[in-house]
């Protein structure tokens, strides 16, 4: 989708082959009608919309023959007002279920420019096709328009574009085969990618870890015959006034180590590394948009797998800050790893860090699969929660609460990494965790700026598409990290 022309404009085109026009519909069934619209629909004011398989409800749609070999594309528009976000998944639902016409012309109602961008937005998002499936099948479609009366600037619609691409980029990262994407791998890409870009990029091998103390990610990456890696991306403009840090899971298949998972539960945790690729593509989008703020991801990398020279339960490690863990559960290891990104990205003392992960089945079970967790630091929270929001992202503020901090006290090292024989509050021991390793403030008098975002119930999307989600890897949180460093750099 990323060369498509993309345009808003308040011309009204000439009806010809290979061009449809997306209309929006509301009202009872017995009673439809056209939302505002700026198309000539004459030849559809004779016609009961109810007879032709039209239909109010939400992404629903059926073609109808316009004038001169064009088509009119009727989707549902529900009974609420249309917001921004509802725009995102109409112009997605109809960029899906449309890619074999040439020229798609939304015609939908917007209040100002943001709505127009947010439909073209949706469009571009809702375009992605991933699987043996799609692949040879080549789109026909060359051109998206959001007709409006409201300008929009070149500027907005090129953000569009590269916002779409990145969260497209991460949905190809994650859903690629674990047999091809691994520690080793994924690095390459990165350095490969990266070349002509405005970023600087630091590879650490297994050596390098060990010299600089990660022992975290060395202690999940030993058991694999693929060793670990750590990824540094480095984007500083010269008027950066702002530092965001971003720390990214980064476990390329996790069979749960030693604590081996079930044959069921291990499907789909190729998707573990789903935070690495988050943060790695966000620096890139952020690069793109030449925004005024300095950006360090860390992509923590590592394959658990279980073998002789696995980390077993009872192992004390040492990570990166000093502190040392008592293994109990080898399958609780992003934590691990992330352990030592946060404790990284405290060095710098930046004004903000945020570590994205598929951590914990407990997120889905407390918030489902389309609501993401957000815990940290009041201002760190807040700071995600308006930029989640402004994107149209679906974030539930969950609490670190102190008392669980006892639970993962052990006699042998300075914490634990689980709590054997319960399952309450799992999300939120996770979290209580991960706090441990991350810095204190220049003052010391507390944490630096934190949020720790879980996305084990967000990442993947099992079920059909709907809106701007595909079935498959998600892209979830992309949008909202890039929304916070713009936040950031006003």
């Amino acid at each position: 989708m990323t060369n498509i022309k993309l345009s808003v404009s308040a011309k009204i085109p000439d009806s010809k082959a290979g061009i449809v026009y997306v209309l929006g519909v509301s009202g009872r069934p017995e009673n439809l009608t056209l939302l505002p619209h700026r198309v000539d629909t004459k030849s559809l004011e004779e016609l009961d919309l109810n007879a032709l398989g039209a239909s109010s409800k939400f992404e629903s749609l059926v073609r109808v023959p316009g004038q001169n070999g064009a088509v009119f594309a009727l989707i549902g528009a529900g009974h609420e007002e249309l917001d921004e976000d509802s725009l995102r998944e109409l112009g997605a639902a109809a960029a899906r279920k449309l890619d074999g016409f040439k020229e798609i012309f939304f015609d939908l109602p917007s209040e100002d420019d943001r709505d127009a961008v947010c439909t073209l937005e949706g469009a571009l998002l809702g375009g992605y096709k991933y699987g043996s499936k799609d692949k040879g099948k080549k789109s026909k479609l060359a051109s998206i328009t959001v007709l409006s009366d409201h300008s929009v600037s070149k500027s907005t619609v090129e953000r569009s574009r590269i916002l779409a691409s990145s969260v497209n980029q991460v949905r190809e990262l994650v859903n690629t085969p674990p047999n091809v994407l691994y520690p080793q791998s994924f690095a390459k890409i990165v350095a490969d990618e990266t070349k002509d870009m405005d970023v600087s990029v630091t590879i650490l091998d297994e050596k390098a870890l060990r010299a600089g103390n990660f022992g975290g990610i060395l202690a999940v990456g030993q058991g694999s015959a693929r060793p670990p890696r750590m990824v540094k991306i480095e984007y500083s403009p010269k008027k950066a006034l702002k530092h965001l840090a971003l720390v990214g899971k980064g476990i390329t298949f996790d069979t749960g180590g030693i604590s081996i998972k079930p044959a069921a539960s291990m499907v789909g945790m190729k998707y573990d590394m789903t935070g690495a690729a988050t943060v790695y593509q966000a620096i890139l989008a952020i690069a793109a948009l030449k925004l005024p703020v300095r950006v360090t991801s860390y992509l923590c990398l590592a394959e658990n797998m279980p073998s002789g020279s696995a980390t077993r339960p009872n192992d004390v490690i040492k990570i990166r800050n000093g502190k040392t863990v008592e293994v109990l559960n080898t399958d609780a290891e992003g934590r691990l790893v992330l352990a030592d990104g946060l404790s990284a990205a405290s060095e710098l003392n930046p004004d903000l860090i945020i570590d994205v992960a598929t951590l914990t089945g407990a997120a889905r079970v407390a918030l489902g699969e389309r609501y993401s967790a957000v815990m940290g630091t009041a201002d760190a929270v807040s700071a995600v929660e308006a930029a989640a929001f402004d994107s149209g992202e679906l974030v539930w503020h969950m609490p670190l609460p102190a008392e669980m901090r006892a639970r993962l006290d052990t006699d042998v090292a300075d914490i634990a990494n689980a709590k054997i024989g319960s399952t309450a509050g799992g999300m939120l021991l996770a979290g209580v965790f991960l706090k441990e390793f991350v810095g204190s403030s220049k003052s010391g008098a507390r944490t630096q700026p934190w949020a720790h975002l879980d996305i084990a119930g967000t990442a993947n999307n099992e079920g059909a598409p709907y809106g701007y989600t595909p079935k498959g890897a998600t892209g979830v949180v992309l949008r909202t990290l890039v929304s916070v460093a713009e936040g950031m750099s006003r």
